[in-house]
């Protein structure tokens, strides 16, 4: 069978994820990416895997690559940018695919609010600000209270997502933004208090299975770097319920959704919908903690093939994910090595995602990220334990 794999930059997700499913599954892919040279020399991902080069973010690009080639069984993609893309190629070929205005919906963070304002289900003050526009007089006309959130229109990983007291404040924020962004939308929002949370889902357009979620520890204000994952297996019934309703309405529920919410009060609202698997090695963490073919399933659907039982949340086990950040710029000169280990029922992996040498600057989203441990065990208190130690003896050096 042929899968046609829409990708960017190499990733985890794909590399040690999405690769090795399609293997097991028998399926030969065709991964097309307008950056070929990332992915290394040929069959250096599998003899099951060809690289070719195509402009995906162009969907006609995409649906002429694949008309051209192998008769395609399924359309694939788990890049944020790339999932209308996917969608569209998708159903052009009469194969299972995501509705196309969800995609969109979701990845265009102003049409989301737009949309679920529009169905009655989540009002959230916004405004749009083009290149050129004054920030704080398109927050003052949309009646966006301070304090607000900056972001970008279609910005991925709290990339330029930052907190604003006042006018001064966000035409300070926003100027800066500009430098790096000159000529993309922005989102104005008023702020959103409550905790941060996730929920993780996978559907085949028939069934939907909850498979639990995230509770975030976000960086200190104004920015918002995920610092740490906390499993949730199950959502309280009046949360799941509330995220049921917002996810229908944008037309999310065939594939893999990662939901991220605030929870104030026992009101839920969204802060962002990512049409995909979680990324940042949290999706590699739920296949191990589940115990089911995770990457495996969410291919299958994309074949056309029916969702088994969902998997029943585990009660005995507990996880947690950690990220390890860069404070200051400059050159990582010290840093552990790659870990995994499997005692007492304990099964911790630490993954660098830096190499002693390397030289960046300060991002302050999940760039500036040094690593990733994952930590699943018996219970919270274990699994709490073994994380703290290892950071606490772990160290990362960084010169100037």
């Amino acid at each position: 069978m042929q899968l046609y794999l829409l990708a960017l930059n190499p990733t985890d997700s794909v590399l040690d994820g999405f690769l090795p499913a399609a293997r097991r599954l028998g399926l030969h892919v065709t991964l097309l990416t307008d950056r070929p040279d990332p992915w290394g020399e040929p069959g250096s991902l599998g003899d099951h895997v060809e690289v070719e080069g195509c402009d995906v973010r162009d969907h006609r690009a995409v649906i002429s690559r694949i008309a051209g080639g192998r008769r395609a069984d399924g359309v694939f993609t788990n890049s944020d940018h790339l999932q209308m893309q996917g969608a569209l190629a998708a159903a052009y070929f009469d194969l299972p695919a995501k509705d196309w205005r969800a995609a969109l919906r979701t990845k265009d963070k102003a049409e989301m609010r737009r949309h679920l304002a529009g169905a009655g289900v989540e009002p959230v003050r916004s405004a749009e600000v083009s290149p050129g526009q004054d920030p704080a007089a398109r927050a003052e006309a949309a009646a966006v209270p301070y304090p607000c959130v900056l972001k970008p229109r279609e910005g991925v990983a709290s990339e330029d997502v930052v907190l604003a007291g006042d006018a001064a404040e966000l035409r300070r924020h926003c100027a800066r933004v500009r430098v790096r962004r000159p000529a993309d939308v922005l989102l104005v929002e008023e702020y959103l208090p409550g905790g941060l949370h996730t929920l993780e889902t996978l559907g085949d357009g028939r069934l939907l299975h909850l498979l639990g979620g995230f509770r975030t520890r976000l960086s200190p204000p104004p920015h918002f770097i995920e610092e740490r994952m906390t499993y949730v297996p199950r959502h309280p019934a009046p949360v799941r319920e509330q995220l049921l309703v917002r996810l229908a309405a944008l037309g999310v529920g065939f594939g893999a959704c990662h939901t991220e919410f605030v929870l104030h009060e026992e009101r839920v609202r969204l802060v962002e919908v990512n049409y995909r698997a979680a990324g940042d090695q949290c999706d590699l963490l739920l296949a191990d903690l589940l115990g089911v073919p995770l990457f495996d399933r969410i291919l299958s659907v994309h074949l056309g093939r029916t969702l088994p039982p969902a998997p029943e949340p585990p009660a005995d086990r507990a996880a947690r994910i950690d990220y390890p950040c860069a404070d200051r710029a400059g050159t990582l000169v010290a840093a552990p090595e790659p870990m995994d280990r499997r005692e007492n029922g304990l099964h911790q992996t630490y993954r660098p995602l830096r190499s002693p040498g390397e030289r960046h600057p300060l991002h302050r989203t999940n760039r500036d990220y040094l690593g990733v441990l994952r930590t699943i065990g018996p219970g919270a208190a274990e699994v709490d334990r073994a994380a703290d130690a290892f950071l606490a003896g772990a160290r990362w050096e960084i010169a100037p």
